[in-house]
């Protein structure tokens, strides 16, 4: 971690009046662990946030901007965000909007005096008042993964100079516009704060008691990691911040290396801020529904529904979307608690709402009924479904009943991954991996591949009508043949690929990856 006691504090006390107790925010958060130099994996944390307890800084939010595309970019936010800060701020968290130089604007706003008016805390911490360039010798070291050396403006030129001659003439600096916050987030004079100074911003947190802040705003590789309030200063001193990725954005120029679009760029500094700076959340967690998505971003969206105990997917899978998978597509992990009642219970699984496919690793769980509709939806709109290992029993219970308000879908395996499960071989016996030809064809390769699986072999025999087998697989003194891979059309119109194999050993095998790779381009084409 890069700060550290995530701790729970006071009460908040608002206005002089005392506010009745809110349900505590269930975040979830995100981050990539170094587990050996160069080497990162995406773990999620749970934490539950007393509201109180909790503020959220909006940065830099501004009316105008020298970058037309950024202008149009944050009235896209816009909405979202401030339906977010009306939840927060009527269960009790402050709201801190920090549109940087825009103080003369708002002065004499009562926002503005209970800012001014915040006492000094008396352990202001050195520096505070600062930009900071990098949190530590670690994150200068790895540098940015986006070159923003351009200023990362993305407009078409002559657009930009429209744009530029229209500033000029509404009587702004084309290259500093802005006057005030974007009028489209609401400020409240009784509740909410002003301030873009670091001092203010430390001593209105420490009036409160808060250690928990969460930023939202822009720009994400520039003012929200720098600011004197931004992520590097609230983490360097202390503080549980978080950055709230769905609700940010970059400047980024897609001309500029790597050369990806605008949206992945802004990925991967939420990439980098995981890595080095403090963990991420995202909106849903406080407001429910799917997180934001920008109407430009024409990425595929796939959700990785993960709950199983046996073959810690919950590791392998985020891994192998770090290294194989780049910022081309956009990934949700939804991950289901591990244990005890709550195993049924899947944080986030909202966002198969807007799952372009839906990847599946889990092991006999009975979902809560509206949840289990959300994957049946996805099937039912015919969009496609990758399955490994377990995933051909994910929602059966062997014939026993759901628990109350759960429900199973014991035809899982028959109609959506087009499989016959009925158990495996022993877990003492090694199964080798051999291709067909259907999935060297699958995969664009006139060469046979073999290798060993570290996981028991499952038995899916006999092969299931609509099956194209791409790979099969045999266990020593048993002569009959498994299928260990398929294609599968499903009655519904849509494309399902599974494969029983997705023991940890498996991801180390570079046939493996090729053809999980290869699975889910197949499903978008």
């Amino acid at each position: 971690m890069k700060m550290l006691g995530r701790l729970s504090v006071t009460v908040l006390l608002l206005a002089g009046c005392s506010r009745v107790l809110a349900e505590d925010y269930e975040m979830r958060l995100r981050e990539e662990v170094e587990d050996s130099p160069g080497k990162f994996r995406t773990v999620e944390s749970r934490e539950a946030w007393k509201p109180s307890e909790t503020a959220v800084i909006v940065c830099d939010m501004w009316d105008l901007h020298h970058c037309k595309n950024a202008v149009v970019r944050a009235n896209q936010l816009a909405p979202r965000m401030n339906a977010l800060l009306k939840a927060a701020r009527d269960r009790g968290s402050l709201i801190i909007h920090a549109p940087s130089s825009c103080m003369q604007f708002y002065e004499g706003h009562p926002a503005r005096k209970r800012a001014l008016s915040a006492p000094d805390s008396g352990n202001v911490p050195e520096g505070i008042e600062q930009w900071l360039t990098w949190l530590d010798k670690r994150e200068e070291q790895a540098g940015y993964p986006i070159d923003h050396s351009d200023g990362g403006e993305d407009d078409d030129p002559q657009e930009h100079a429209e744009w530029a001659e229209k500033l000029r003439k509404m009587g702004r600096n084309p290259r500093a516009p802005w006057t005030r916050q974007l009028g489209l987030l609401e400020i409240d004079g009784d509740r909410d704060v002003i301030t873009d100074s670091g001092r203010e911003n430390w001593n209105l947190l420490e009036q409160r008691g808060i250690r928990n802040v969460i930023l939202v705003g822009v720009h994400t590789n520039m003012c929200v990691l720098g600011r004197p309030f931004g992520l590097r200063q609230m983490a360097r001193n202390g503080k549980n911040v978080v950055l709230m990725r769905d609700l940010t954005d970059t400047m980024y120029n897609p001309a500029m290396p790597p050369k990806v679009s605008h949206f992945e760029g802004t990925d991967l500094i939420v990439n980098h801020v995981e890595r080095y700076v403090c963990p991420t959340v995202s909106s849903d967690q406080i407001l429910g529904g799917a997180p934001h998505r920008f109407p430009g971003d024409s990425r595929k969206h796939i959700v990785f529904l993960i709950g199983e105990r046996e073959y810690d997917t919950e590791k392998t899978l985020p891994g192998f979307v770090s290294k194989h998978l780049t910022p081309s597509f956009r990934t949700t992990f939804v991950f289901a608690d591990p244990e005890g009642a709550a195993r049924n219970t899947f944080h986030g699984i909202e966002a198969v709402r807007d799952a372009d496919l839906l990847f599946v690793s889990v092991r006999r769980r009975a979902l809560p009924q509206a949840d289990l509709k959300l994957v049946r939806d996805h099937i039912q709109e015919g969009k496609p479904v990758i399955g490994i290992r377990t995933a051909s029993h994910a929602f059966s219970l062997r014939g026993k009943p759901a628990p109350q308000g759960h429900a199973v879908w014991e035809e899982w395996d028959a109609e959506v991954i087009g499989g016959n499960y009925t158990g495996h071989h022993g877990n003492a016996l090694t199964t080798e991996v051999r291709s067909t030809e259907e999935g060297l064809h699958f995969l664009g390769d006139e060469s046979p591949f073999q290798f060993q699986s570290g996981g028991s072999l499952y038995i899916n025999s006999p092969p299931r009508p609509g099956q194209n087998i791409l790979l099969l697989g045999k266990v020593a003194g048993i002569d009959r043949l498994e299928p260990l891979a398929w294609t599968f059309k499903r009655s519904d119109g849509g494309k399902t690929f599974y494969t029983s194999l997705g023991h940890v050993s498996d991801f180390e095998q570079e046939s493996f990856v090729r053809i999980l790779r290869r699975a889910i381009t197949w499903c978008f084409e």
